[in-house]
């Protein structure tokens, strides 16, 4: 089973950001972290793909799975899993 990519458009100064983040180190999984702060094209990426201008905005694989809550919510019925292990 492969673990699909997961990437998480985020600002250093985000406190949602780094809440997510760390959810995501808990469960142990490699994240690409892109810092839209740095760079307008990336903050264009992340709008383009998520529809959404808040940060963070996080995908697993190509599913546009919303920002903290949204990762949070996954992970308190169980679907965070099983996305991170690709099922």
């Amino acid at each position: 089973m492969n673990t699909p990519a997961i990437t998480v458009y985020a600002a250093n100064w985000c406190p949602y950001c780094q809440r997510a983040k760390e959810l995501l180190r808990e469960k142990r999984v490699a994240f690409t972290e892109i810092d839209v702060e740095e760079s307008p094209e990336l903050r264009a990426q992340m709008v383009a793909r998520s529809g959404r201008r808040t940060v963070p905005q996080i995908f697993i694989g190509e599913r546009h799975v919303g920002g903290c809550d949204d990762l949070h919510a996954l992970d308190r019925n169980g679907e965070l899993d099983r996305l991170i292990q690709g099922v």
